[in-house]
């Protein structure tokens, strides 16, 4: 168990505190994105409460006691906390079914380490406007449906299917072999406006320092990047993926 805690403090509706508070969040089927455990902390309920997040699915990290206490608010947190998702994830199987109920070819985003909840729920709130069937990010390494990426999408993650895999490299040869044909936006790529997205689409928009990782652009069938004349070399992901998406709902 091991991960890096954001150094924001407690987010607002985001933060469940405290042993049995964390455990009846859990028992509830509330969706729960992260379970906090303090490092060695493994008394009492503690080990049923990481026990029942893995069966959930939850992320567990292990975590220093004073960044727990820093992100509970210094409220008693008997050395875990978990941090709530916005809204129920899906499946990516969900999201190909909604474009089937639609009679429409599927058009997906896939977010590659992305680490501003604020650019995520941007993301949503534009994938919502361009009609796209869905969004589907890492379970590790990057963000997740945060109350912060919930408010950023203007209500859109009420809208907006989204996936959480494992492995984004496995997600995409899977979309591959069902009929996707898979677009990344990097820098050393085709001119946007001079590739062809008609068909069946998923859109990669990489990390905001980073771009797409390695391993996730091998997987990639087309690379395309945006013109930079400025001072500076990258956009923002969420203005580069909306940039993209209206270019791809052109095709449509």
């Amino acid at each position: 168990m091991d991960g890096k805690v954001p150094e924001t403090g407690r987010e607002e509706q985001d933060i469940v505190i405290g042993r049995n508070a964390c455990m009846e969040a859990l028992r509830s089927g509330r969706e729960i994105d992260t379970l906090f455990v303090a490092k060695g902390e493994r008394s009492g309920s503690i080990g049923a409460i990481i026990a029942k997040a893995r069966e959930k699915g939850a992320v567990i990290k292990e975590v220093d006691k004073k960044k727990l206490d820093f992100m509970c608010g210094g409220a008693a947190h008997q050395g875990v906390a978990a941090r709530a998702a916005a809204h129920k994830y899906v499946e990516v199987d969900d999201i190909l079914a909604a474009a089937r109920e639609k009679n429409e070819e599927p058009f997906i985003i896939i977010c590659d380490e992305i680490e501003d909840p604020h650019n995520l729920g941007a993301i949503i709130r534009t994938a919502d406007a361009c009609g796209a069937h869905g969004v589907i990010i890492p379970k590790r390494r990057g963000v997740s449906l945060t109350y912060a990426a919930g408010k950023s999408s203007a209500g859109a993650v009420e809208y907006v299917p989204v996936a959480r895999v494992p492995n984004l490299p496995a997600a995409i040869e899977d979309l591959k072999k069902k009929g996707l044909w898979i677009y990344c936006a990097d820098m050393d790529g085709k001119p946007w406006n001079e590739q062809d997205y008609s068909g069946a689409v998923a859109l990669v928009i990489g990390s905001e320092g980073r771009g797409v990782s390695r391993l996730v652009k091998e997987k990639c069938d087309f690379t395309v990047s945006l013109p930079m004349r400025g001072k500076i070399n990258s956009l923002n992901a969420s203005v580069a993926a909306g940039i993209l998406m209206y270019e791809v709902i052109k095709h449509r």
